[in-house]
């Protein structure tokens, strides 16, 4: 694996070093995030729980999604760069000899780049990162996982949702997790409380199908921010 940035911050740089140099920092990470993507314009970012286990079913899944990515498309795929689902879609990718990115985090319980990324970026800020993981793909899929994922999979459609980045598809992988999430958002959030539009709920497909999922992302257009920044 090549790890090509890696940041840290604590409280004592904040202090020390002052707000000039905090926003240099983030500048640093948004500046060096974007022209690692650049490398790889077509891609897919696959998302998911980290504690999902090799012999887990999603797990398996993951991987096969992540090889068949690589082999059937030639795209890059990727991942938060950690543990489980990610280091599934990585490995997929990695044993296809494809490019396979770990975008990852600094933690305090020193969450590691997994040993399957081909290339990686590390942050410091979880809103840096999430702008790259947003801004990155053709495609988004999501297997089944925690806050972390709820919370890229809400970031990314709201963003849909609001125009400020083109629709791109968001495959939620699994209608047994899914189907309450959407059974969630219909019931309470359209039908009980009025807070979202009817258009909302199809900003997104349902499926257990791995062939349909490949076949959503083959029908995906090049991200028109590529475009714009190439």
């Amino acid at each position: 694996m090549q790890n090509d940035k890696k940041y840290s911050l604590t409280g004592h740089d904040i202090r020390d070093n002052g707000i000039q140099a905090h926003l240099e920092r983030i500048l640093q990470e948004f500046s060096d995030g974007f022209e690692f993507l650049k490398k790889y314009p077509k891609s897919v970012s696959i998302f998911g729980s980290s504690e999902a286990m090799p012999e887990m079913e999603h797990y398996k899944m993951a991987q096969e999604l992540g090889g068949r990515i690589v082999r059937e498309l030639k795209y890059a795929v990727i991942t938060g760069g950690g543990p489980g689902i990610m280091e599934a879609a990585n490995k997929g990718a990695y044993d296809a000899g494809g490019p396979s990115l770990g975008l990852n985090i600094s933690l305090p319980h020193e969450w590691t780049t997994n040993a399957y990324c081909t290339h990686a970026i590390k942050f410091s800020y979880f809103f840096a990162r999430k702008t790259m993981l947003t801004f990155a793909a053709e495609t988004f899929v999501f297997f089944p996982g925690g806050f972390g994922t709820m919370d890229e999979l809400f970031s990314i459609l709201t963003l849909i949702q609001t125009e400020k980045i083109p629709r791109v598809p968001i495959i939620l992988f699994d209608s047994k997790y899914w189907n309450d999430f959407k059974a969630f958002l219909s019931g309470d959030l359209l039908r009980k409380f009025g807070t979202i539009d009817p258009g909302d709920l199809h900003l997104f497909e349902i499926t257990d199908s791995l062939d349909r999922a490949m076949e959503i992302i083959k029908k995906a257009p090049l991200s028109e921010w590529w475009r714009n920044i190439n």
